[in-house]
């Protein structure tokens, strides 16, 4: 059980800790490419979204906002295609994640381990891909707004290592590092 001081000072991990490079306004989407129902995650029109080409500095315990996505074809992370790092799509039982992009860092830990701490377990999970935390609300990116600057989007396989109850499965608070 964590003290309310350390809640506290842990959800500092969803404050941008770098300057943001710039604004983004959402346009109207094309019809048919945003279920709201569905819970997509979509531009709103006029709506502005602030963007980075950087994220927090990397540590021995960097703190970040562990997500859910798939890696597999036709899975909800297919809207911009295969993995950037091996062009290649992944299943959901194995541990890769993406990185929100200054942590990406331009592909430099592509195809590498880093080890994820959450919900009291660890697990080393493959990079292979980026979320784009500098564009967004376009089609390339599936109409969807630009990445938060601290994201470690990860597999099914990542949240079920980490023993995460699947009806809490969406965000949880976690940290990383490079192996």
């Amino acid at each position: 059980m964590t003290s309310k001081k350390e809640r506290k000072g842990f959800s500092e991990s969803r404050l941008q800790i770098c300057k943001p490079s710039s604004k983004i306004k959402a346009k109207k989407l094309p019809n048919g490419h945003c279920n709201i129902e569905e819970d997509d995650i979509c531009c709103i029109k006029d709506k502005i979204h602030t963007t980075y080409k950087c994220s927090p500095q990397v540590s021995s315990k960097t703190k970040a906002i562990l997500t859910l996505n798939s890696f597999e074809k036709g899975g909800d992370g297919d809207g911009d295609g295969p993995s950037k790092c091996d062009n290649k799509y992944h299943s959901d039982d194995t541990h890769v994640v993406a990185l929100s992009t200054g942590w990406y860092n331009g592909g430099g830990r592509c195809l590498r381990n880093i080890t994820i701490n959450g919900n009291g377990r660890s697990v080393n999970a493959m990079v292979v891909d980026e979320c784009d935390s500098t564009m967004g609300c376009d089609e390339k990116h599936d109409y969807q707004p630009p990445c938060q600057n601290n994201l470690v989007i990860a597999s099914q396989g990542v949240w079920r290592a980490l023993r995460v109850p699947m009806n809490e499965w969406g965000e949880l608070d976690i940290t990383w590092f490079d192996e």
